[in-house]
């Protein structure tokens, strides 16, 4: 269909060849020639009473008389003058088209007449060419056999071109799902992200590239559409002639942003290194601990890039233009924006990390929620409760509130658990504290070098708190543990005879609810040895 099209133009426009305005501020004074979509001659001077327009109407209409053979006759320019006007004449087999007057020049800027006359002989010369090669059947046969295998050859590319691009991004999308579970701020899924649409885009620009060079291409196969894909060409040309230029011009400044990212890179790595030494107890620095360094290291990296990007920025290509400068304030306004609730938990992030109240693996207690620290991130700490939930809490809410952590002492000793139960006067308090010492006992994933302790932590009205206190073995679950203890403490009271129950009194009762001093000790409970003192048993 190209092709048909193509060879139908010239019939189109014949009735547009004679003349068109060159500039639309002279279109009443000046006229153009044109012969086979060629600009040939612009007319601008009024001549033996006859106007620019009269002039290219003539010229126009002679050159549409001539016969198809006749257009390859060579043309012949001529000098003439004619009642003081001086010119050159187009001869044509004898016959002049038209003449080029020196009143049609520009007297500054134009070249002298002989060197115009001939620039006006050889495009005449090769529009004729051009008019006689558009009739020629075998002309227009190999030039249609030669866009039609240009349209095969980019079909075949842009096919080839897209199969490789999903590949990659196949390849991409398959690092990404790997990736998915890291932090959103996560360098390599930023990278990647980054890839894919560098990926998208380089293809886009490449497929219309191949495009743009088909269609010059096949436009300069037919005589009529040749000047159109030689301008296509030169623009193509011009446009890598500038940006090659540019590519030149700009190498000084990226060598030196090259030079100041890659001393920036050797510095981070040694910062790395001196952090990393740190986290892992073989150096010590003053002010820096081992739970805050990850954040001082990641700080220090990102003031460390900040201050490479600042210093390499007047260096970067385009950097003084007014459209960089444009797109720099748009990007700062937006963050100033909407970085507002960002910094604000930013920094509540940080408060956490340096007033080190927590850290991954912490069993903490903030607010209603109660877990184990999973991810102390910039902006939200994560908790993993004991049914296996995951809870969010904004860091800002953190900070305003209070954090228990039971994880923050017990490194080496074991996390504390404690549970409390309330039994009635009635019951001797050393037998309480002995069956519950006996329950923890029976208890597996407690510590054996942390004997359990047992405090009495009111005296209410009608009955006594007693709060037990053990301390877990690495690596036992504290839900779990917690659920045998309690299990063990129905057991042990069961046995004995007790009941877990507070009593509760209306009326004074008959009898004082006392413990009688013979039972002071009864089963488990043991009386003291004579060398023992009465703290060695731990009354309280």
């Amino acid at each position: 269909m190209l092709c048909a099209i193509l060879v139908a133009l010239p019939a189109l426009a014949a009735s547009a060849e004679a003349a068109e305005p060159a500039d639309a501020a002279a279109a009443q004074e000046e006229r153009t020639l044109r012969v086979a979509n060629r600009e040939v001659f612009t007319f601008a001077a009024t001549v033996f009473g006859l106007s620019p327009e009269e002039r290219a109407e003539r010229a126009g209409g002679r050159i549409r008389a001539l016969a198809p053979d006749d257009l390859v006759a060579p043309v012949v320019a001529q000098p003439l003058t004619f009642e003081k006007e001086t010119g050159v004449a187009m001869m044509h087999k004898g016959v002049p088209l038209f003449t080029v007057y020196q009143s049609d020049l520009d007297p500054v800027e134009s070249p002298p007449l002989p060197k115009v006359a001939a620039e006006v002989r050889t495009k005449l010369q090769a529009a004729l060419a051009a008019r006689y090669e558009q009739g020629s059947a075998k002309r227009l046969a190999i030039g249609t056999a030669l866009a039609a295998a240009a349209t095969i050859a980019l079909a075949i590319v842009l096919v080839a071109l897209y199969r490789s691009q999903r590949r990659l991004l196949t390849v991409i999308d398959s690092k990404l799902v790997r990736l998915s579970n890291r932090h959103l701020l996560n360098w390599r899924v930023l990278l990647l992200g980054a890839e894919r649409y560098l990926l998208i885009a380089s293809s886009g620009v490449a497929a219309f590239a191949l495009v743009y060079l088909w269609l010059a291409f096949s436009l300069a196969q037919f005589p009529y559409t040749a000047p159109w894909g030689a301008r296509l060409g030169q623009s193509m040309v011009s446009l890598g002639e500038r940006l090659a230029g540019g590519a030149i011009d700009a190498l000084p400044g990226l060598v030196t942003v090259l030079v100041i990212f890659a001393l920036t890179r050797f510095a981070a790595r040694g910062l790395t290194m001196i952090f990393d030494a740190v986290e892992s107890g073989r150096l010590a620095l003053p002010g820096l601990h081992p739970e805050t360094v990850g954040a001082t290291r990641r700080l220090t990296l990102v003031v460390l890039w900040l201050f490479a990007l600042t210093v390499a920025y007047p260096y970067l290509p385009g950097s003084q233009s007014d459209a960089f400068k444009g797109v720099s304030v748009f990007l700062g306004l937006m963050v100033t924006l909407g970085s507002a609730g960002i910094v604000n938990q930013a920094m509540n992030g940080l408060v956490l990390v340096y007033s080190r109240a927590l850290k991954n693996g912490d069993y903490v207690v903030i607010g209603d929620v109660e877990g184990y620290v999973s991810e102390l991130g910039p902006l939200s700490t994560k908790l993993v409760t004991r049914n296996d939930m995951e809870v969010t809490v904004p860091n800002s809410v953190i900070t305003g509130g209070k954090i228990v952590n039971a994880s923050r002492l017990a490194e080496g000793r074991g996390m504390p658990v404690t549970t409390t139960v309330t039994i009635g006067y009635d019951t001797p308090w050393r037998q309480v504290h002995a069956m519950l010492e006996l329950a923890a006992r029976r208890t597996a994933g407690l510590r054996d070098d942390a004997p359990p302790r047992v405090r009495q932590t009111a005296l209410q009205d009608f009955y006594v708190a007693y709060e037990l206190m053990v301390r877990l073995s690495d690596g036992a679950s504290r839900a779990d543990t917690l659920t045998a203890l309690h299990g063990h403490i129905q057991d042990v009271f069961n046995e004995f005879g007790i009941q877990i129950m507070s009593p509760n009194f209306e009326a004074q009762p008959h009898q004082p609810v006392l413990s009688p001093p013979d039972t002071w000790y009864a089963s488990p409970a043991a009386p003291p040895d004579e060398a023992r003192t009465i703290n060695d048993i731990g009354v309280i």
